[in-house]
């Protein structure tokens, strides 16, 4: 990664984002305390990467569109490529990446995806915008990927961290084989907390395919904590590797291919379509809560 960090704040919450994938790479409290990743090399070198045009793996690692097969490797290419800095202020900074010659090799469309960030008081909000300039319509996922410190830096020990779902989460939730959507298994919830814990993460992230809430809050019971919001995801994904510092709260609108699934890429579970001359929006907050 580049060290030309672009840093925004206020008096209680500041971030630093990275040109390259327009990434989240530090989210500090007012006494500067580190709230994101330790991105250690043994684990996960992520922040928080942005997921465009695809989250997950396709089926071969393969996109295919309108009878043609075009390379496409986990999560997209957005997060390699570097953003312009389209604004910038004290408390805000927004991103912007348009389709070239090398992105064109792997999604034959015009796009413009617009990632901006903003921080009033202890809340970090990102919004998202991707613009289809084309003629027709743009075939499309998007995620978030933010990657927060387990244990948060408050002094509360690691097995104590749980993340608590808004709503109740009646279904099951989606197991991966080879990256892939496989099978489903039931959730492994204490009501509606989900007590943090390495082994949950033996076979890879947990997925809730739908998610019901709109927001989950991490942390331990009596130590400040992370609210994440947001708003009208459809899915959601939990990560880390065992013995990582680090838990990943995913929004998603898409996910990885189903096992087998050899389709158009329009007709793909998850894929939603910008038509030509609209644009298409998306948020997520992350609130610092005493």
């Amino acid at each position: 990664m580049t060290d030309a960090l672009i840093e925004i704040g206020s008096d209680r919450l500041s971030a630093a984002i990275n040109p390259l994938g327009a990434e989240l790479t530090h989210l500090r409290d007012a006494e500067g305390r580190e709230l994101m990743t330790n991105a250690d090399p043994a684990f996960w070198t992520g922040h928080a990467p942005i997921l465009f045009p695809i989250i997950g793996r396709l089926n071969g690692d393969t996109l295919r569109l309108d009878g043609r097969d075009y390379a496409m490797k986990q999560h997209g290419f957005a997060r390699h490529e570097t953003f312009d800095l389209a604004a910038h202020t004290a408390t805000s900074a927004t991103f912007r990446l348009t389709a070239n010659d090398e992105t064109r090799e792997h999604y034959p469309f015009d796009f413009a995806l617009e990632v901006g960030f903003s921080i009033e008081a202890t809340t970090l909000a990102i919004d998202v915008r991707i613009a289809n300039p084309g003629s027709e319509p743009l075939p499309a996922s998007f995620g978030f990927h933010p990657a927060f410190a387990w244990p948060l830096p408050y002094g509360r020990p690691r097995d104590e961290h749980r993340i608590t779902f808004a709503a109740d989460e009646k279904g099951d939730i989606v197991e991966l084989s080879g990256g892939l959507f496989a099978s489903r298994r039931p959730s492994p919830f204490d009501g509606r907390i989900l007590h943090l814990a390495d082994d949950l993460f033996a076979q890879d992230a947990l997925i809730w395919d739908p998610v019901a809430s709109q927001s989950v809050t991490y942390g331990a019971t009596d130590g400040p904590q992370l609210r994440v919001d947001f708003p009208n995801t459809p899915y959601l994904g939990i990560w880390t590797k065992p013995g990582a510092a680090f838990v990943c709260v995913e929004p998603w609108h898409g996910h990885a291919d189903p096992a087998g699934f050899t389709g158009d890429f329009r007709t793909k579970p998850g894929v939603f379509e910008v038509a030509p001359g609209a644009d298409w929006t998306c948020r997520m907050a992350i609130t610092l809560e005493s």
